[in-house]
């Protein structure tokens, strides 16, 4: 993490402003339950105060079953650069990215590829009348920068960005500015990739198989799943329930996971068109424990959440009104 030091030198001539910006040891709170310094050391890294803004804050923690995720990916960083997260939607992919940025002190660049991304955008663009002026894009600022480059739904990538990263992705190590004069761009040595994506399915529209030139380049690939599913429950997920809300019954916070774990049966199989995460099932409990019945309160969360069609919203209601015994 960063400290910057602001001082400022003033004589009746001249105004002299210094920022001074050291590297300071990350002090997350739960730093201690993830050994990631022999991998990714924050104390190896300086950024300058601006770039620095951009390393997450306050992340939660991640909860599994002994996987260690955290760790595996900062050691797959640590040794190849980059790495590949596959699961549905709800298992923490992103949360867990921001996690290690936070803990390792690095910032974040992140990439929506789902969304219709220009590659201006992306990898920069003159601006101004005349066009004098370059403005990096966010690729390009990573290469320069460092920090984690963070690719969401990267099977929905458009093929010529794709194409575009396999030079920087390879031993090459180095990406070419096509629209700034073929400028070169060196990858920063702090300079880290992690794509993630769903599984191809048809459910998952727009996703298709990512290509073999960028697969070859994913050195460690490690894959998602719930915690709680079908019927298998996790306690620590009911836990996290009471823990994170104020005066939660044990009984709603297991009825809470139980239904999410048959919701996210259905969203596997196909039946229903998503599966609730972690953080879905706080916000119904929330409202729980703030005052709200247990289907009151589904119905403003949980319910609307899965689907605006109301056969599919019939379907939950009878799922939670099954397993809550209401």
């Amino acid at each position: 993490m960063k400290e910057v030091i602001n001082s400022k030198i003033h004589d009746e001539n001249f105004t002299l402003n210094i920022h001074v910006s050291t590297l300071k040891k990350s002090t997350h709170a739960l730093s201690k339950n993830y050994d990631i310094k022999k991998y990714l050391d924050p104390e190896k890294f300086s950024f300058s105060p601006e770039i620095s803004e951009l390393i997450p804050r306050d992340t939660p923690p991640y909860l599994d079953n002994g996987e260690k995720y955290v760790e595996r990916i900062a050691r797959a960083l640590s040794f190849f650069k980059q790495c590949a997260l596959i699961g549905p939607s709800g298992t923490g992919k992103t949360h867990i990215v921001y996690l290690i940025a936070e803990l390792a002190g690095l910032p974040i660049w992140e990439i929506n590829c789902g969304l219709q991304t220009s590659v201006f955008d992306l990898f920069g663009r003159y601006v101004g009348l005349g066009k004098e002026n370059w403005i990096d894009g966010l690729i390009t600022s990573w290469s320069r920068h460092g920090g984690i480059l963070y690719l969401d739904e990267a099977n929905m990538m458009k093929q010529d960005i794709a194409t575009r990263l396999n030079p920087i992705l390879d031993q090459r190590g180095h990406m070419v500015l096509t629209e700034k004069d073929n400028e070169i761009i060196q990858r920063h040595k702090y300079a880290f990739l992690i794509i993630s994506m769903n599984p191809v399915s048809s459910e998952f529209a727009g996703t298709k198989p990512i290509n073999a030139a960028m697969r070859r380049r994913m050195s460690v690939w490690l894959n998602f799943d719930y915690m709680s599913v079908g019927s298998k429950i996790d306690e620590k997920e009911v836990d996290l329930l009471i823990k994170k809300t104020n005066g939660l019954s044990r009984q709603d916070a297991e009825i809470i996971v139980r239904v999410g774990a048959d919701l996210r049966k259905q969203y596997k199989s196909g039946d229903l068109p998503y599966g609730p995460s972690i953080g879905d099932l706080l916000n119904w409990a929330l409202l729980i424990s703030d005052g709200a019945s247990l289907k009151d309160a589904a119905e403003e969360t949980i319910i609307s959440l899965t689907s605006d069609d109301v056969e599919v919203q019939g379907m939950v209601r009878r799922i939670i009104c099954k397993i809550a015994g209401i």
